[in-house]
């Protein structure tokens, strides 16, 4: 395979209530209650017509931040070394965020959202609907590591 470089371009950015990294929820699940708005660039608010259907939807965004990336890296939850593609920890290749958050209004081409874990001024690069037909139909799956701190 031939490297390439693949450009993003930002469709929006996220306003939260989390403005030090540090004191950034490393999950949603720790992020209850947190509120936030997505603002959708003008130029892709059309994108977001039947959104306020879902109750949930997946925020993809740029960890603007974190510029290094570390292959091995200790997860906020446990002070063993593990792959960083084992981990949701930031310092990735290739910066990329997920999470899932719960949509409580459109107000045109924002969206209030609820638990967010994600810091004020971050890159939006994408939003997808949470459908649990297709999200949340495992059943029986594995944690890995993280069965050993509560999972």
């Amino acid at each position: 395979m031939v490297e390439e470089t693949i450009n993003f371009r930002p469709i929006g950015v996220i306003h939260s209530v989390h403005n030090e990294t540090a004191k950034t929820p490393i999950q949603p699940h720790y992020a209850l209650g947190a509120m936030g708005v997505v603002e959708v660039f003008d130029e892709f608010a059309m994108g977001l017509q039947d959104v306020e259907g879902f109750s949930h939807i997946y925020l993809l965004y740029h960890f603007h931040v974190y510029k290094e990336a570390r292959l091995l890296t200790k997860p906020f939850l446990q002070d063993i070394e593990r792959g960083v593609f084992a981990t949701r920890f930031p310092h990735r290749p290739n910066a990329i965020g997920l999470s899932v958050v719960e949509l409580v209004a459109r107000r045109g081409n924002f969206l209030d959202v609820k638990n967010v874990d994600i810091l004020d001024g971050t890159p939006l690069l994408d939003i997808k609907p949470y459908i649990d037909k297709f999200d949340g139909w495992f059943k029986n799956t594995r944690n890995g590591w993280y069965e050993e701190v509560g999972g």
